[in-house]
């Protein structure tokens, strides 16, 4: 693959997606769990609303799904909006933990937290931007 440091920020931003996601898949799939249930099990943590995945389903109701799954499995509860990890939801998902740790530190190999910051600002204000474009 064609690595070149021309490529557009769109581009690297597909690709780092479709990396990450390749990377997650095999060993959250060793649990039964998707990146996106991966995502949702993180909302649940923070007691979060379905709203906040937006960005990950292009449809709302996409979500029902990857969530009916967790609720199946007993590690997440859901009212309404919102959901919540079960006691065997917050133990799946320190256990999946550790894995996506592993994946994380290989991610961020040779980034200081600063640039990564600066990275994460960066991509935030132009999403913003973008937002408020018409």
């Amino acid at each position: 693959m064609n690595m070149s440091a021309d490529k557009p920020i769109g581009w690297w931003l597909k690709h780092l997606d479709r990396t990450l996601e390749d990377a997650l898949d095999g060993p959250l799939a060793a649990e039964g769990v998707s990146r996106r249930q991966w995502q949702l099990l993180n909302l649940a943590a923070a007691e979060g609303a379905l709203s906040e995945m937006a960005p990950f389903f292009a449809d709302p109701t996409e979500a029902d799904e990857p969530v009916a799954g967790l609720v199946g499995r007993r590690w997440v509860r859901r009212d309404g909006e919102r959901i919540g990890l079960t006691e065997d939801g917050v133990a799946a998902r320190d256990r999946l933990m550790v894995t996506v740790r592993g994946q994380r530190q290989r991610a961020m190999a040779g980034i200081e937290p600063a640039e990564y910051a600066a990275t994460v600002d960066v991509l935030r204000r132009m999403s913003a931007n973008m937002a408020g474009a018409g």
